[in-house]
């Protein structure tokens, strides 16, 4: 039987290749839609509270200082927060982030025992006290580190993970740069006083929250109070763990250069807060600031988990597939961070491509889960292919075809 020309031609068509939108990459003009309302708001949100105007953060007597809400980066109190300062033993959490890297990719183990160069041993500033030639197993280091601020503990981690430490600091950078802390640099593991090495308020909270979310099961550490080893107790010198006890963590740091240093994370009703004080006159000083800007935070802000990641928001259409239509979701999970009392203002929306076609990747953009309060936007997360769509047979893309004229 001969096709006639019309239905041929059809058919040719139907199998020309796709145009570039078949991978799935938003249109240049996407379509607004409505997205489903959350599906359980929180209790405390249920019945919100008269909205009420939210009052100027504090002002805190330090050099730099930023306040920022852990699951969305938004900036709740900032003040110099992107001048380069140096951080002294804040460097110890960028030390810690990528040990833990390395552990992750199993290029270490926590059950190494590492020896005790005289390098490490001779280190100054404060210590964990361990004895040169002696072998320390690498979980009693990290602890060290991390609870004592041991200077001898960070500098045997990295010879024992780079060979020495001045290469370490290259896998910092490295570490830095793919974290997009622009504004840092370091050359030592410990938070010397050296020109050359420098970071931010802004930098200090991103690789803090990289840390937090990314190893959990190391993060624990920061919240210690004391740790003994060798016979000799230490303290924790983070005095909010003894004044909050929603705060656990993260690590304070001091030279003469750098003054008194603290970054500190609280978690009050699933809602987290990391600040970051750099330069304050005394040890009192920086405890009183971190928690100002922590009372402040929580009081005036919430912060509320809308749409989980990756589940299905809406089925879309798809021409030319195996599929007529796609389940697409958030690629990661959507938050917002509002003033207190505003839940019910919340307006989601789908920013998606005007047409999608066969073949899309499952995890393919196919445009954005977008989040206002006001008229402003507030989250922005990517909207992504739930499953793959494969390429329809014949009948298939010549049915769509003719549908797409029409």
């Amino acid at each position: 039987m001969k096709l006639q020309p019309a239905l041929l031609l059809l058919c040719l068509f139907a199998l020309l290749p796709m145009s570039p939108r078949a991978v799935g990459a938003p249109a240049p003009a996407p379509a607004a839609v409505p997205v489903p309302a959350p599906t359980a708001p929180p209790p405390s949100a249920a019945v919100p509270a008269a909205p009420q105007a939210v009052p100027s953060p504090p002002v805190v007597d330090a050099k730099g200082y930023l306040l920022i809400d852990f699951n969305t980066g938004a900036v709740l109190a900032e003040s110099r927060a992107d001048e380069r300062l140096e951080p002294a033993s804040l460097t110890k959490i960028m030390t810690g982030y990528t040990i833990y890297r390395e552990l992750a990719a199993e290029h270490v183990r926590l059950s190494d025992a590492v020896l005790i160069s005289e390098n490490a041993w001779k280190t100054g500033g404060s210590k964990m006290f361990v004895e040169v030639g002696k072998q320390v197993g690498m979980e009693d280091l990290l602890k060290g580190m991390i609870i004592q601020s041991g200077n001898d503990a960070s500098v045997a981690l990295a010879e024992h993970v780079a060979g020495s430490e001045q290469v370490f600091a290259e896998l910092m950078n490295t570490n830095a740069q793919r974290l997009g802390m622009t504004n840092s640099h370091f050359v030592n593991v410990t938070g010397l006083p050296d020109a050359n090495h420098y970071t931010t308020a802004r930098d200090i909270a991103r690789v803090t929250a990289a840390l937090i979310r990314e190893f959990p099961q190391f993060y624990v550490w920061d919240g210690t109070k004391e740790y003994e080893y060798n016979g000799i107790k230490q303290q924790n010198r983070n005095r909010l763990l003894w004044r909050d006890a929603t705060v656990d963590g993260v690590k304070t740091g001091y030279t003469e250069n750098a003054g008194y240093c603290l970054v500190a994370s609280s978690k009050r009703d699933g809602m987290r807060l990391v600040s970051v004080v750099l330069g304050a006159k005394n040890p009192e000083a920086r405890a009183v600031a971190s928690l100002e800007l922590l009372n402040y935070g929580f009081r005036f802000f919430e912060s509320h988990l809308l749409y989980p990641a990756g589940k299905p928001l809406e089925n879309l259409r798809v021409w030319r597939g195996n599929l007529k239509e796609l389940p697409v979701g958030p690629a990661r999970d959507v938050y917002a961070t509002i003033p207190r009392g505003r839940y019910a203002e919340l307006a989601p929306r789908m920013d998606k491509a005007q047409t999608l076609e066969a073949p899309i990747a499952q995890g393919a953009r196919v445009g954005d889960v977008v989040v206002f309060l006001a008229g402003q936007e507030v989250s922005r997360v990517p909207l992504v292919a739930l499953q793959d769509v494969a390429p329809g047979n014949l009948w298939q893309r010549t049915r769509d075809t003719v549908l797409q004229w029409f």
